[in-house]
C-alpha cells in the first residue's frame, strides 16, 4: 500500500485556529497532499469581513462552521446564520455571500478539485496517452483565499497581489 493510500490526521483544525496569529485573516490551512481529488481550506474572516456575493459555477462546496460565527446571504437576499458545527452545502452554481460577526468566522470548505490545465508542445496529448508526458499532478492550487480582501471582500485578479485593488487593505498572507 502506497503512503497516498494510507488514512491519516492532516491537521488539528482547533490547533490551526488558536495557533494563528489573533489578527491573520484568510487560508489558515489547506489540503496540499499529492494525488489527492479533493480540494479543502480554513478560512477564517476577521470581525465584520465579507466573502462578497459570488457562485461556484462547477462545483458543489460543502461548508462547515469551525468557530465564531456570522450569516450566508443567498441570491434572493435571505439571510442565514451561522454558528459552530453548522454544516452547509452550496450547490454548484448558487449565489451567496458570507459575513463574519462581531467574533470573526471561521470555516471550513471542502469541495472535489478541479482539473488543471496544462499548456503542452506540439504532438503532446497528455499524461497516460501516446506523445504525452508522464505523470501530470494537474489540478489547480487548492483556492484563491488569499487573493480574497478581508476588508472588502473582493477577489483580487493579480496572484501575488499584497494589497486590494479595490479598498487598498492588505491581502492575507499564503498559507503554508
Amino acid at each position: 500500500m502506497s503512503p497516498e493510500a494510507t488514512p491519516r490526521v492532516l491537521t488539528d483544525l482547533g490547533d490551526r485556529v488558536a495557533g494563528a496569529a489573533p489578527d491573520r485573516a484568510g487560508a489558515l490551512w489547506r489540503l496540499a497532499e499529492a494525488g489527492r481529488q479533493l480540494d479543502a481550506n480554513l478560512v477564517r474572516l476577521p470581525p465584520g469581513a465579507e466573502v462578497g456575493g459570488h457562485a461556484e459555477d462547477d462545483l458543489d462546496v460543502l461548508l462547515l462552521v469551525v468557530g465564531g460565527g456570522g450569516e450566508l446571504e443567498d441570491a434572493a437576499g435571505a439571510r442565514r446564520a451561522l454558528a459552530p458545527q453548522a454544516l452547509v452545502w452550496l450547490p454548484r452554481t448558487s449565489r451567496r455571500a458570507l459575513r463574519a460577526g462581531p467574533e470573526g468566522l471561521v470555516y471550513l470548505t471542502v469541495h472535489r478539485r478541479r482539473p488543471g490545465m496544462a499548456v503542452r508542445g506540439p504532438g503532446s496529448a497528455g499524461p497516460g496517452t501516446p506523445g504525452g508526458g508522464g505523470a501530470d499532478e494537474g489540478g489547480e492550487g487548492p483556492c484563491m483565499l488569499d487573493r480574497v480582501c478581508p476588508e472588502c471582500g473582493r477577489v483580487n485578479g493579480r496572484a501575488g497581489a499584497v494589497s486590494c485593488e479595490r479598498c487598498g487593505g492588505p491581502l492575507p498572507p499564503v498559507a503554508p
